[in-house]
C-alpha cells in the first residue's frame, strides 16, 4: 500500500483544505491504461470515484485508481517545498532506509 510521509501528508492537506473544499477532498493520483509511471496524473477532487481506492492518513485523502493503486502498491509518496513556496511530490519505493519493512517478493 502506498504510504506518505509526514512532509507528503502536509502538502496534501495545504492543496486540499483550499478553495472551498469540503472535508471529503482528496488528492486523486491515475494512471491510464496501465501506462508508464510518467503517465501518472494528480489533480485535487471533492471526492473519490466509486472505483478508487482511498488511503486516509493524518488526515488527508489520496484516490487511486486500479491501474495506480496496484504501481504504487509498494512505493512512498514524499514531497518537498522550495523556498518559493513551491511544492513537488515524487515516488521511491519503500526501503529499509526510509524506514519501512518491505515483504519480500
Amino acid at each position: 500500500m502506498l504510504v506518505l510521509t509526514p512532509a507528503a501528508v502536509t502538502v496534501v492537506n495545504a492543496l486540499t483544505t483550499g478553495n472551498g473544499m469540503s472535508g471529503d477532498a482528496g488528492l486523486r493520483i491515475a494512471l491510464p491504461d496501465e501506462g508508464p509511471p510518467e503517465g501518472l496524473t494528480v489533480q485535487v477532487v471533492p471526492g473519490p470515484a466509486a472505483e478508487e481506492q482511498v488511503l486516509g492518513a493524518n488526515g488527508v485523502n489520496v484516490f487511486l485508481d486500479q491501474h495506480a493503486a496496484a504501481f504504487l502498491d509498494d512505493k512512498i509518496l514524499d514531497a518537498e517545498v522550495d523556498e518559493e513556496g513551491a511544492a513537488q511530490l515524487t515516488i521511491g519505493p519503500q526501503t529499509p532506509e526510509n524506514g519501512l519493512r518491505v515483504p519480500p517478493q
